[in-house]
């Protein structure tokens, strides 16, 4: 099926797709995921007298941030990826049309936009520069929520610690859940603000497809 018109300005039902189902909703998932992962990290080592530590390894909440962020920023790329195109395609949500095409030379080629498109993918020479493509825009978009999320986090989780020499470490009843809570949250505010991003991202790139008459869109 071939999407529909792009809009002129963003609808309402684009505010809620946007918004709600990839802003809110995103949220919820990603907190849920994080919380359930941190726990079956965490918890598992405080029962085994491993305390976890805010930059010490093996149980480093600073490292655990900084991979979270870079792994749920690919993650979530490649997810929206396929959502967003099947939603497309299926006419479940408009092309964004109201934005511009940049002159920006970085830009251009971050939103595909001086690409050729090919009709088809065949071989593994085919797919591997598209998963590497997609997987480097998603690593250049995970470089300001580091600097964005990444300092803070580690600078609120001090205040939750045992000072332990130049360290943090938390292993007692009165913070052991503290990690637990931090990579939820992490996960859960990192996804309200990417997910939408990488939404209007693809919405936008389908729009401007649509005026090139292409039927796909994203690098080969």
């Amino acid at each position: 099926m071939p999407y529909r018109p792009p809009t002129k300005k963003l609808t309402a039902h684009q505010y809620f797709y946007i918004f709600i189902i990839d802003g809110i909703g995103a949220a919820i998932l990603s907190g849920a995921i994080n919380f359930g992962i941190a726990y079956l990290m965490y918890i598992y080592s405080l029962e085994k007298d491993e305390p976890v530590n805010l930059f010490q390894f093996p149980n480093t909440l600073a490292g655990d941030a900084a991979l979270t962020i870079i792994l749920q920023c690919i993650i979530t790329w490649l997810i929206e990826l396929l959502l967003v195109n099947g939603d497309l395609k299926e006419g479940r949500v408009q092309p964004i049309g109201v934005v511009t095409e940049p002159r920006s030379r970085w830009l251009r080629w971050y939103l595909f936009l001086d690409i050729k498109q090919d009709d088809e993918r065949s071989g593994v020479a085919d797919w591997s520069r598209f998963f590497i493509s997609q997987v480097l825009r998603a690593f250049l978009l995970s470089i300001p929520s580091f600097v964005l999320l990444w300092g803070p986090s580690v600078g609120i989780m001090t205040a939750f610690g045992n000072r332990d020499g130049g360290d943090w470490t938390y292993h007692n009843a009165a913070n052991q859940w503290v990690p637990v809570v931090f990579k939820g949250v992490l996960g859960g505010v990192l996804g309200f603000i990417t997910t939408p991003i990488i939404t209007v991202f693809w919405l936008m790139r389908a729009g401007w497809a649509v005026q090139y008459g292409e039927e796909k869109y994203g690098q080969k």
